[in-house]
């Protein structure tokens, strides 16, 4: 799992991360692989909606296709 240090992770926009709240940074390819194990397993734990796995989804990708080109 790539790691942001508290400082990092403050100096992020707001648009950098996946869900309201700062929930789920995704400022490049490693973070968005991250977020979608991580929002796989916290949906079927039950600790996410779909509505919300899909956003983190939507968000991650939009990332990696970023980061492919």
């Amino acid at each position: 799992m790539s790691k942001l240090t508290t400082e990092e992770r403050n100096a992020l926009p707001d648009d950098a991360f996946a869900l309201p709240g700062r929930r789920y940074p995704i400022p490049d390819a490693t973070h968005a692989r991250d977020a979608l194990a991580r929002a796989s397993e916290m949906l079927h734990r039950g600790s996410l909606t779909q509505d919300e796995y899909d956003t983190i989804y939507a968000k991650a990708e939009e990332v990696l296709r970023r980061e492919r080109m």
